[in-house]
């Protein structure tokens, strides 16, 4: 395959850990004595406007945990939440970085994000380095699987659909890209990722 001009990638269960999830919300909370229940409710309400930059960390915060009063403060809560972001066990990194290196294709993030939560992690483990644009959730207030995000992507890069590749580990994410007329790739593996740019001519197979 020819012509591919684009790979936008997603950024938790792809590259890193997921940033603020199920799994690290249940990490998270019982450490600090919260309810993981109460909790869980109460971050389903607003992760929506959260990760759409609708309100601040301060207001996810307060609507979530400093409801009432507690034996902490939000720097340490925040300090936890982050704290949960590492490098994926078997993480794409390495093969953005070769790509990036080709310096030959564009490429970039789309991921559901806070603005918080974003930003702490592309500086900490140096996205910026190896992507050309970030259409994260808290920048362009719209989140995957919508299709508008997507095809923002598209426009903004000056991107075909059958020039561009779409990676992230969920399927109602790759099934909204596939709809658009991307190459779509769920992630199962840094190994499966390879051979499937391999056959794509963006990878040497081997």
């Amino acid at each position: 395959m020819s012509g591919i001009s684009t790979v936008l990638w997603d950024v938790g269960g792809v590259l890193l850990t997921n940033g603020w999830d199920r799994q690290q919300c249940d990490a998270v909370a019982p450490r600090f004595g919260l309810d993981a229940a109460v909790f869980e409710h109460r971050h389903a309400e607003v992760a929506d406007a959260w990760e759409k930059d609708e309100i601040s960390i301060d207001q996810y915060l307060l609507h979530t945990v400093f409801f009432e009063p507690r034996n902490f403060t939000q720097a340490e809560f925040l300090a936890a939440m982050r704290g949960e972001s590492g490098m994926l066990a078997d993480s794409a990194l390495g093969i953005l970085r070769g790509l990036a290196a080709s310096d030959e294709l564009v490429l970039a993030t789309v991921n559901n994000e806070s603005r918080a939560m974003n930003e702490y992690r592309l500086a900490t483990f140096g996205l910026p380095e190896w992507l050309d644009a970030f259409f994260s959730s808290c920048y362009v207030g719209l989140r995957k699987p919508d299709r508008k995000i997507y095809q923002l992507a598209l426009d903004v890069l000056e991107s075909d659909p059958d020039e561009t590749v779409f990676i992230d580990d969920r399927e109602e994410n790759t099934a909204a890209a596939a709809a658009l007329g991307m190459h779509a790739i769920r992630y199962e593996g840094s190994v499966q990722l390879a051979a499937k740019l391999a056959e794509m001519n963006l990878l040497k197979s081997g």
